[in-house]
């Protein structure tokens, strides 16, 4: 009883944050939905494709249950689980996620939380572990770059929030002048920190 209210409570708040990252891509121009927009490249559609390889790698191979379509390369050199190529549709992307999505729960459905399964990539004596524990790996892994998606969509057009119920828009001079008291909190936090230092010496 308790093994399956704990399944059903991780599977829950992963099928959550599939939606939340999804969510992030709508209404976006092609171009806002792949561009990097961090240094090292980070884009929107590019989580979402790694995410989905994530799940379709931990709950298929990690369980002798394979994907049953081919995956894009996983951790080479390229980073090409990270980034949507140009040949790659904005919807080929969302489509594999979602059918990664019927993969993974039918893996989940089908096991108790203590089916053993094997990490290859993992080093011994880890790579052995349990449904349980890649259950919360993975949605740590969806929660984390939830969060970075997040982020990112705000820094494009301010759109934040877990789905479109909970979006919060704040009007720009509401939000300008937020940042000014974050700003001036930061700097006097820095001019106090060295009034302290001066006085030390």
């Amino acid at each position: 009883m308790i093994d399956e209210c704990a399944k059903a409570g991780l599977h829950g708040r992963l099928r959550r944050d599939r939606e939340a990252l999804l969510w992030k891509l709508d209404g976006l121009s092609e171009y806002d939905a792949r561009r990097p927009l961090t240094v090292t490249g980070t884009s929107l559609l590019g989580l979402v494709k790694h995410v989905a390889t994530v799940e379709a790698r931990y709950f298929g191979e990690v369980f002798d249950r394979p994907s049953p379509e081919p995956l894009p390369r996983w951790q080479e050199s390229d980073g090409s689980d990270l980034w949507a190529t140009a040949d790659e549709t904005r919807d080929e992307v969302i489509g594999f996620y979602r059918r990664t999505w019927e993969h993974a729960d039918t893996t989940i459905d089908g096991l108790p939380l203590d089916a053993p399964g094997r990490v290859p990539w993992w080093p011994e004596p880890y790579s052995t572990t349990t449904l349980f524990a890649v259950m919360v790996h993975v949605l740590g892994e969806s929660a984390r770059h939830t969060g970075h998606a997040d982020i990112l969509r705000e820094s494009l057009d301010g759109r934040t929030g877990l789905r479109a119920e909970h979006e919060k828009r704040i009007d720009e001079q509401s939000r300008a002048a937020h940042w000014a008291k974050v700003e001036q909190a930061a700097g006097s936090a820095v001019r106090g920190e060295a009034g302290k230092s001066s006085s030390t010496r």
